[in-house]
C-alpha cells in the first residue's frame, strides 16, 4: 500500500542511496581490513564469496525492480481511469 502522505510521484529518487556516516565508516573500516589482508587463500575465497553475492544481489535486484516497475505502470494506468 501506498503511503497516504502526498500525491503519488513517479519519480525514481528512491533510487538514490543514501548512506549515513555510520554506514560509511563501517565500510570503509571493512575496505581497509580488505587491503590490509596479505594471505592470498583468504583474499582469494573473499573475492569468490564477494563475486557469487554480487550475481546474487544483482539479479535479485533486477528482478525486485521490474516487479515495481510493473507495479507502477498498474497503479499509473488506475490513476488515470479513476
Amino acid at each position: 500500500m501506498l503511503p497516504k502522505s502526498g500525491p503519488y510521484d513517479p519519480s525514481m529518487e528512491w533510487m538514490v542511496v543514501e548512506q549515513s556516516l555510520e554506514e560509511e565508516l563501517t565500510l570503509e573500516r571493512s575496505i581497509r581490513e580488505i587491503e590490509d589482508c596479505e594471505n592470498i587463500d583468504v583474499l582469494s575465497q573473499l573475492c569468490v564469496a564477494m563475486a557469487r553475492q554480487q550475481w546474487h544481489q544483482s539479479k535479485l535486484l533486477k528482478q525486485a525492480v521490474g516487479h515495481i516497475a510493473l507495479m507502477d505502470a498498474v497503479f499509473s494506468g488506475a490513476e488515470k481511469t479513476a
